[in-house]
Formats: structure tokens, sequence, C-alpha cells
């Protein structure tokens, strides 16, 4: 039988309690913040059950674990999220990458086989879409963009620690840091879209993530609707815009893109088979 301070009886009581506190992920949970404490790789969990814990990296262990408790989101506590395999540092300053995000990293993707040139993120917080898509396409320039100093800053140290060197970020309001006559194959966005009365705000690691990389005026949409109009200054002839979106704002935002003459205009769904990303084409000069 384990002692009362080994590997495996303190992974089962911080599940318990993470349970009981309404996390959705108990176990991940638990066992990332362990192998964080003590600095280890998951597999030592799974090693070393019987190994038992001093006070001290039990104190340790408490420390982190009530900060999740209370509801902190665990990529702020450990300050990492994973994101298209990249190890990305992440921070309260920006939002924490999410798995439905690769969906519009996918779709870029496909669309960068058609059209050479280079590609722009707005609002790219850690640089996780910019870092993703310079680490596929290697010879290509991507710039990503972002309001906060302190995001544009992480993003540079997330392309340096990832050795990737043909991304570049800079700070700025969507395309203010942009040279006027800059054109680009592909423009993509995850930028705020969610209502300011929308009740997920006050749910889960939402809570903690700050508000104005979340939420956008007008029902959601303002920010699509200004970098939707202003991208068409920034497109190469049949350069493609596309946005990551809410699960219920398909329709708006093919309707926006339709309206200022944008062509081939289709949403994607996510994973969770959600309307998530929307496309569409500029067109080629007459």
């Amino acid at each position: 039988m384990s002692a009362e301070n080994s590997v495996e009886n303190t992974l089962k009581e911080a599940v318990m309690r993470l349970q009981e506190s309404g996390s959705d992920s108990p176990s991940l949970d638990a066992a990332v913040l362990l192998c964080h404490s003590l600095d280890k790789p998951r597999s030592f969990l799974l090693t070393w059950p019987d190994k038992e814990l001093d006070a001290e990296q039990l104190n340790q262990f408490e420390l982190i674990l009530s900060r999740r408790l209370k509801g902190e989101p665990v990529a702020y506590i450990v300050g990492e999220r994973e994101f298209w395999s990249l190890p990305l540092k992440v921070a309260p300053s920006t939002l924490i990458p999410r798995p439905d995000t690769e969906r519009l990293v996918e779709v870029a993707l496909e669309k960068a086989v058609e059209i050479q040139g280079d590609i722009l993120d707005l609002g790219t917080g850690t640089g996780a879409i910019a870092l993703a898509l310079a680490s596929e396409l290697p010879a290509r320039k991507v710039w990503g963009i972002d309001l906060k100093p302190e995001a544009q800053q992480l993003a540079s140290s997330n392309a340096e620690r990832l050795n990737i060197g043909n991304c570049e970020f800079r700070a700025g309001s969507w395309f203010d840091p942009i040279d006027a006559g800059t054109q680009f194959a592909l423009i993509v966005s995850n930028p705020p879209y969610i209502e300011k009365t929308d009740p997920h705000l006050s749910q889960g690691d939402v809570r903690f993530e700050p508000l104005s990389a979340l939420v956008a005026e007008d029902n959601g949409l303002a920010d699509i609707k200004h970098i939707s109009k202003n991208a068409i200054g920034y497109l190469q002839p049949e350069g493609w815009l596309m946005f990551e979106h809410g699960y219920d704002q398909g329709v708006a935002v093919r309707q926006i893109l339709q309206s200022l003459g944008y062509l081939q205009v289709e949403t994607f769904k996510d994973y969770g088979n959600n309307d998530r990303v929307t496309v569409g084409q500029w067109p080629q000069k007459n």
C-alpha cells in the first residue's frame, strides 16, 4: 500500500478536491500541476507512484493546487500551453490557445497552397496562429499584430524560444503597424467576438482571461466588421481573409464578407461540428 504522501495518494486526493471544485478535467489538471511542481515529466507519475513527497514538495504542490481550486486556468499557473504541437509560453495578458483555433490554422494552410505571399495574423496574443503557420511554411514571412505590447513581447519570445525565424511581431491596433501598400496572401484573425452580456464570460477559465481579447460590441461583430472592411486595402488580388468566430456567428460573418464584395465565402466546422471559421477571397483586379 502506498504511503500517505506518495505520488499516487497525493494525486488521488488532488483529483477528488478538483472534482468537488467543479473542474471539468480533474485528473489531467492534477497530473499537470504535480509534474510542474516537481519539475518532472508525466512518465514520472506512472513510474514512481510509491515515491513519497517531502514536506517542501507537498507545500509547493498545495500552493499551486489552491490556485486551480479557485478557478485559475492551469495554463496560467504553469505558464505554458501546447498548440499545434508547439509549447507556447502564456500569460494573463493573452488568451489561452485552444484546440478549436487549430481549425483556423488547417484552413489557412489549405488556402496557402493556392497563393504565394506573406501572411498576417491580427490579434496574435501568444503568437499561436502565426507561429503554427510559420512553422509549417518556412519559406513564407508571417506577421503577427497585437494591441498590447506585453503580448507582442510574449509572442516574440515564443518565436525565439522555438527557433522560428520567419515570424515578426509588432504592437498596435489591427492594421496600424503595417506599412501602407503592404499586401498579404492571407490575413487570419481570432478577434474578440463574444457579446458583452454572454453568460459564458462568468464561467470557467474565461473568467481569468483579458476581456479586451474576448468581448466586442455590436453583438460581438464589431471587430470582425472593422477587419473585413480594412483588409481590402491589404489583400493581394485573390488573397484570403479568414476568421475564427462564435459557433452561432457563421451566417452573420458570411453576410459581412459578401456585402463588402468578397467571393468564395464559406464557413468551416470545428471538431465539435460547430460553425467556427469563415473565409472570403478578395477578387482579382480587372
